[in-house]
């Protein structure tokens, strides 16, 4: 299993609500390349978003399934890749310090041809992309609490 984690200036309410906005999941998800549709209660356990990933013009469709969800600390979904197959991606999310979050994300491989090549490579490529959409997660947060701190 490949985690990452990431101390993120804002806190996990502001976190989460990245999260729990499942239209934002290509802006800050590694490889999702469009987010086609978002199921109404997402993120509620058994919602889905559907989603392209890879470049085009191999990129392939499928979604993504909530299999739990304890706002704002915890989201855990299934995501799919198929034929390469799908993963279990766990981010749970603490309170550090003054207003900011610990974010981990944790990924397997759970089903498909990608849970039989495990390796010290794929970990290593697996690490470093989400490393990235870490990043990625901590800049949009981070830029939605300025927004909501600025007058209008």
């Amino acid at each position: 299993m490949a985690i990452v984690e990431k101390v993120i200036d804002a806190e996990p309410q502001h976190v989460f609500a990245v999260l729990a906005d499942g239209w934002t999941y290509s802006d800050w998800v590694v490889g999702t390349v469009h987010v086609r549709d978002v199921d109404h209660d997402w993120p509620r356990v058994g919602t889905q978003l559907h989603h392209k990933a890879g470049p085009w013009p191999f990129s392939l469709e499928d979604s993504s399934t909530v299999l739990a969800c304890e706002p704002p600390h915890k989201l855990v979904i299934k995501a799919g890749l198929w034929p390469a197959g799908e993963a279990i991606v766990v981010f749970t999310l603490e309170p550090v310090g003054d207003g900011a979050t610990r974010v981990r994300i944790g990924e397997d491989f759970a089903a498909g041809p990608l849970r039989w090549v495990r390796n010290k490579l794929n970990d290593l490529v697996l690490h470093q992309r989400n490393k990235e959409t870490l990043s990625r997660l901590c800049d949009i947060a981070v830029r939605q609490k300025a927004d909501q701190r600025e007058p209008r």
